[in-house]
């Protein structure tokens, strides 16, 4: 009992709760055809696969999203940064611009990734040094940003016939879809960078308190600088895996009010809004549950239009969940009633 109610208490706990509460409700209303997985051609197939494969990008973002928000910051712009690196890339693959590197896919996706860590600088440089508020200074490149994505292509949509670049989404080893594996590979990588250095603490001493960090001798501007850069090279990588499966690069959509959804996900992982304690796994799970629920009314027949409608119910809630006030309250109220019926 003791052991129950201590796995209870990790903040990864009830987000995982959720999830697996999700999945078994689309395992009883598709009749258990939704956990049937097939092999077709040695690749692994199936509902299952769809949303791990699919959400890879929200969980790349919200892997940096949730070291960003750990500070008590936000950063609103890695829509635009995917969009900026599946223009950079997609063009060189395509031969628009850089043609004398012949269309290498390599040369391609290390540029992309350049570019996304330059726009992780900027914004940590205005969070850091400038110190523009976090939502105004990443709000910047956000508006910015997919002006100088259509400054790469021309205004164009760019499309490439490359089966090297169409691999970061479409490809597989051993049968599982190759977004899995960029997932799992930063996701350990973040991990043991967080929970196996001080980096980790000093992280969640910033968002707590950056002043008083400050003085206890913690260089929170080199912090913060690292976290957005993070967040804007991981953006970046999200842009590879969209502009893989669409095979060409679409400036205008990329990414479109990704960085909304990456931020609910951290949320519902059980990260504070304004900074603080913070868990990977817990916004991965918040992650796949953003991309389950949008698999569940695709699969049930409802206007996608009710997605929204369910994120925002899901917004209030967790705002509600995290007002201290409000708990107060529920709890004075629900003993009241308690101690009436008692009565």
């Amino acid at each position: 009992m003791k052991k129950l109610n201590k796995i209870s208490k990790n903040q990864a706990f009830w987000p995982f709760v959720i999830l697996l509460a999700i999945i078994l409700f689309n395992g009883i209303i598709s009749g258990g055809s939704f956990f049937q997985m097939k092999i077709v051609d040695g690749h692994l197939y199936g509902r299952i696969i769809d949303i791990i494969r699919n959400g890879s990008k929200l969980m790349i973002l919200s892997i940096g999203m949730t070291m960003v928000l750990a500070t008590g910051g936000t950063d609103i712009s890695v829509g635009s940064v995917m969009a900026i690196s599946g223009a950079i890339a997609c063009s060189i693959v395509s031969g628009s611009i850089l043609p004398g590197v012949g269309g290498n896919v390599a040369i391609a996706i290390i540029l992309a990734l350049l570019a996304g860590l330059l726009c992780g600088l900027w914004n940590g440089f205005l969070v850091a040094k400038i110190q523009i508020q976090p939502i105004v200074a990443t709000m910047i490149l956000m508006v910015a940003g997919r002006g100088i994505a259509q400054l790469v292509t021309g205004g164009k949509i760019v499309t490439v016939s490359s089966d090297a670049y169409y691999f970061i989404n479409g490809g597989y080893i051993f049968g599982i879809p190759f977004p899995v594996y960029l997932v799992v590979i930063l996701l350990i990588i973040v991990l043991l960078f967080t929970k196996k250095t001080a980096f980790g603490l000093f992280l969640e001493s910033t968002g707590c308190n950056s002043v008083s960090s400050k003085f206890a001798g913690i260089n929170v501007d080199a912090i913060k600088l690292v976290v957005y850069t993070c967040c804007g090279i991981f953006a970046a990588l999200a842009g590879l895996i969209e502009s893989a499966s669409i095979k060409g690069a679409d400036c205008n959509n990329a990414g479109l009010m990704i960085e909304m959804d990456a931020i609910l996900a951290v949320a519902i992982g059980g990260t504070s809004l304004s900074g603080g304690r913070f868990s990977i796994p817990a916004s991965i799970a918040g992650a796949l549950i953003i991309q389950s629920i949008t698999t569940t009314v695709y699969a049930m027949g409802i206007a996608p239009e009710i997605t929204q409608v369910v994120k925002a119910i899901l917004v209030v809630i967790i705002c509600l969940s995290q007002s201290k006030e409000f708990k107060e309250t529920f709890l004075r109220k629900f003993s009241k009633r308690k101690v009436a019926k008692q009565a």
